[in-house]
């Protein structure tokens, strides 16, 4: 099996806290910004950026989690449909500054789908992405990241897997295999 290791345990939790430093550049204390996770991998590093951004700014930062199921453009054309997640966000987006959070930017359709399910929430005042793994290359649309925690050049073939411990990986890493070994 050939698989490359992306990120360790030490250097994702660096680039975490790189990714919340430069979050507060731009939103100062999230008084009138929030985070929504995109379900289902984003919701994970939605969950690990909030805890070091309230450390940091001293405050509760509003995170929700976005599915974006029903609203993919793929969604009718499997042979089996995909099974939906739970959207959570308890708080308003109406004129907020609103971070999509996800693990891998890969075509960028998921964004896009991320776009059309949140304003079902209202209107945001503006929207940025942030990713942790950017596969450059590989955009099925013009949509790029104003976050990134590692670019990675990419082929189809492959695929970028992140391992979060507490959800049953062995450790926090990010691995890139080839899709015949997984």
């Amino acid at each position: 099996m050939q698989k490359k290791l992306i990120l360790n345990q030490d250097l994702l939790k660096i680039t975490i806290s790189r990714l919340c430093y430069q979050l507060i550049e731009s939103h100062n204390d999230f008084s009138n910004s929030v985070i929504l996770g995109l379900q289902p991998r984003g919701k994970y590093v939605a969950d690990r950026i909030k805890e070091q951004l309230e450390s940091l700014v001293k405050r509760k930062i509003d995170v929700g989690y976005l599915d974006t199921t029903f609203h993919r453009d793929d969604f009718r054309r499997r042979d089996t449909p995909k099974k939906a997640n739970e959207t959570t966000i308890p708080f308003l987006i109406e004129d907020k500054n609103v971070v999509l959070v996800d693990d891998v930017l890969y075509t960028g359709r998921s964004v896009r789908a991320a776009l059309d399910a949140m304003i079902s929430f209202g209107r945001p005042k503006s929207v940025e992405l942030l990713v942790l793994v950017d596969r450059k290359y590989t955009r099925d649309l013009p949509i790029q990241p104003n976050y990134i925690g590692k670019s990675v050049n990419t082929m189809q073939s492959q695929r970028v897997m992140v391992e979060w411990k507490q959800h049953g990986g062995k450790r926090d890493s990010i691995w890139l295999f080839n899709n015949l070994d997984t």
